[in-house]
């Protein structure tokens, strides 16, 4: 034989693996379309080539098994190696040629989406797992290592959906029987997900059910109740109902999206702690029989039913009925069940958050926030900073909110050592905070950090900060229709969270409608809302109320009414008071510059300088800069006169230079040209620009933080303006017409 190893070390061997034979994309697209004729799309060709893994054979027997079709993306969508062609193939000029023994390991381990010696060994009941993995891979045999070390297999995904066909045609008998031991091993081993897998794959919903009972508390505190959801939808209604510990674990992964259905299982559990107390012992005979394997979960379990009755009432907005269950909860929790307190705790300071009490909510969170970081779960950790620096926002005191970011960003390991994916919401926090101070130089390179981590992980109901963060540095630098894009993309991805929306993003896109002058757009926000100057207020309606009053003074400049003027300072007013009394300071000070700027329309400019006064010098400790500076030239004005009269000039100084700073928003009507009936937005020239460089759609909505149909809404507008039809034509147009 030859000395392989040796020649390899010398430089003096070249090899041809199965990686060197594979199509690259374009060399996929070009046999797909040029050598086999199909005229696919790119999208389609990219996803064809994901599924084969750029196997040449896989990809003509995918394009065999297309022709005179006509619903190409629909084969595309659902192509895999259960595709007959496929399987014929792999079955005849792959698995039959293989010895006995390797053929039986092949068809045994098909049902791994992972595969390790050990693992292999356990499923096969043999003990050479390591040495056929070896083997497999050198031979090239559709095997993909997962790591440097070869500890870790997967099949080629063709290859593993053909091997799982033929295994199902030889031997139905004997699949169960390998998922159970898969899971065993997998459960051993603490690979729970994977234990869960196989026991529902094999159909053994008792082991599951178990399984899933164990895991679900640390799924919970994970945030992963999507994946819980999905295996306690996947397990028999009637085998859950005999288990009150996963019922109870059903209804917390329920609430956020149904709170009804969260009650029905609650009321399952009761049920039959309600036989448990009644009988003096857990219930068993032919009628009803609880199961159990959480014990610790079931000691707990009165305090966690109150929990769900506390997550409830919030999602149905009942602070008073948050506060009566998470006090229960606490009552009835033991005093070591971290966890659970502090979701308890948590949802009290929820309760108090919701009614605008930020100094009780704010430490009923402190005080939670402790026993959830007893559990060393860093989601925690994030989440409960996030919620106690919102809070000092609202209050006004940014350097503490910057403070608490910075603290959990130390702690998550985010400054020093490696920095984890969680860390991503903590720096939109702090992008936030430098946006307010004025620094969008910093702001955005804290957004840029943010968006490399996320794409490694974050917690979802985060997500949609981020695109808010970043249409705030958009509109602080004018461009309000890219603010409005990115404000849509958060209004899209935004889910409900336990914590109250006390700045909806469609009242944040109003206040772009006002800054643009769409007026009719606004006053239809307010009507849509229901929106009253003289109704009672509260905390979770004052940002929007605020917004109402900047629309009422829109309002008055454009029509010169007095009514809407008088409307706004009343409402300003009252806010005000409410404000001042519950300590929140940062909605205290955006009102009084509204006070100022509606002083002004009324050409009052003495008056308006008293609350002006007032915001200055509540702003100047925290460096606020954009809630003075986004009011633009009228507040410019006022600033000047305030300078000039001595009100804290050092800080207006400051703020008067930020103005020279500041690009001044750019009319969508500047767009227009001789020609055209309809004027083309900023966003839409923009796209037109980035167009004329080549760029496809995708990868304009990459470069512009948008999702894919945005870009192809403007396009289409732009398209319709331009009284054309495709790239080309719409490029041609717009140079004919000096937009470009």
């Amino acid at each position: 034989p030859l000395p392989l190893a040796r020649l390899r070390a010398r430089y003096e061997l070249a090899e041809l693996r199965a990686a060197d034979l594979r199509f690259a994309p374009d060399e996929a697209a070009a046999f797909l379309n040029e050598v086999m004729g199909l005229g696919l799309s790119a999208a389609d060709v990219a996803a064809l080539e994901r599924r084969t893994e750029g196997w040449i054979v896989g990809l003509q027997l995918a394009a065999l098994s297309m022709q005179g079709r006509e619903d190409a993306p629909g084969f595309v969508r659902a192509f895999a190696g259960d595709e007959r062609y496929v399987v014929d193939y792999l079955v005849e000029e792959v698995l039959q040629r293989q010895p006995p023994h390797v053929r039986s390991f092949l068809l045994q381990t098909s049902i791994l989406d992972r595969l390790s010696g050990p693992l292999c060994d356990a499923v096969t009941g043999r003990d050479d797992g390591n040495e056929l993995l070896a083997t497999l891979e050198r031979g090239n045999l559709f095997v993909v290592p997962l790591d440097t070390k070869r500890h870790w297999f997967r099949y080629h995904h063709l290859f593993a959906d053909a091997l799982r066909v033929h295994a199902a045609e030889e031997h139905p008998d004997r699949i169960p029987i390998l998922h159970w031991r898969a899971s065993e091993w997998c459960e051993r081993h603490g690979q729970p997900s994977e234990a869960v897998g196989h026991a529902l794959a094999g159909k053994d919903f008792g082991r599951a059910a178990g399984l899933v009972e164990l895991a679900g508390r640390a799924m919970l505190t994970g945030r992963q109740d999507a994946a819980l959801l999905g295996w306690l939808q996947a397990l028999p209604d009637e085998l859950v109902r005999t288990r009150p510990v996963l019922s109870t674990y059903y209804a917390l992964a329920l609430i956020a999206a149904d709170p009804e259905a969260a009650e029905d299982r609650v009321r399952d559990a009761e049920r039959l702690l309600d036989m448990t107390a009644q009988a003096g012992a857990r219930p068993k005979g032919a009628a009803v029989e609880m199961v159990v394997d959480d014990e610790e979960g079931f000691r707990s379990l009165p305090g966690t039913i109150a929990i769900v009755r506390a997550y409830r009432a919030g999602a149905l907005g009942d602070a008073p009925g948050i506060v009566h269950h998470a006090r229960r909860a606490l009552q009835l929790l033991p005093e070591g069940d971290d966890l659970w307190r502090g979701a308890a705790g948590g949802l009290l300071g929820l309760a108090h958050w919701t009614s605008g009490d930020l100094e009780a909510a704010y430490r009923a969170f402190a005080d939670a926030w402790a026993s959830l970081r007893m559990t060393g779960d860093s989601i925690q950790e994030v989440s409960g900073a996030f919620m106690l620096a919102d809070i000092r926002t609202a209050q006004g005191r940014l350097g503490e909110a910057a403070r608490l970011y910075e603290q959990a960003l130390q702690r998550t390991g985010g400054q020093g050592g490696p920095t984890p994916p969680l860390a991503a919401d903590l720096y939109v926090g702090l992008g936030e905070l430098r946006c307010e101070q004025g620094d969008l130089e910093g702001a955005s390179r804290y957004l840029q950090r943010s968006k490399e981590l996320s794409e490694h992980g974050g917690i979802a109901e985060h997500r949609h900060r981020w695109y808010a963060a970043m249409a705030r540095i958009k509109e602080a630098r004018a461009d309000l229709d890219g603010a409005l894009d990115l404000f849509d993309e958060a209004e899209r991805l935004q889910i409900r969270s336990p914590a109250p929306d006390v700045r909806p993003i469609a009242a944040l896109k109003t206040r772009v409608w006002v800054r643009q002058g769409k007026l009719a757009e606004a006053l239809g926000w307010a009507r849509e809302r229901g929106l009253l100057v003289d109704e009672d207020l509260s905390y979770l309606r004052e940002f929007e109320h605020i917004t109402l009053a900047r629309v009422l003074i829109a309002r008055h400049k454009r029509h010169q009414e007095e009514g809407p003027l008088r409307d706004a300072i009343a409402l300003l007013e009252r806010l005000g008071n409410a404000a001042e009394a519950g300590e929140r300071t940062g909605s205290l000070i955006e009102i009084l510059t509204l006070q100022a700027l509606a002083h002004e329309a009324q050409g009052d400019v003495p008056r308006a300088l008293a609350p002006l006064e007032r915001a200055l010098t509540l702003a100047q400790p925290e460096r606020y800069v954009r809630t003075f500076v986004d009011e633009g030239q009228t507040m410019r004005t006022l600033l000047r006169h305030a300078a000039a009269g001595g009100i804290a000039s050092s800080y207006t100084q400051r703020l008067l230079a930020a103005f020279d700073g500041s690009a001044q928003p750019v009319s969508t009507a500047a767009q227009a040209a001789p020609g055209l009936a309809e004027p083309l937005t900023g966003r839409e020239v923009e796209i037109l620009r980035l167009i004329a460089t080549g760029m496809r759609n995708q990868e304009i909505a990459d470069h512009l933080f948008i999702s894919l149909s945005t870009v192809k809404r403007h396009i289409a507008n732009a398209y319709r303006k331009l009284d054309v039809s495709h790239r080309t034509q719409a490029v041609a147009r717009a140079n004919e017409l000096n937009l470009l």
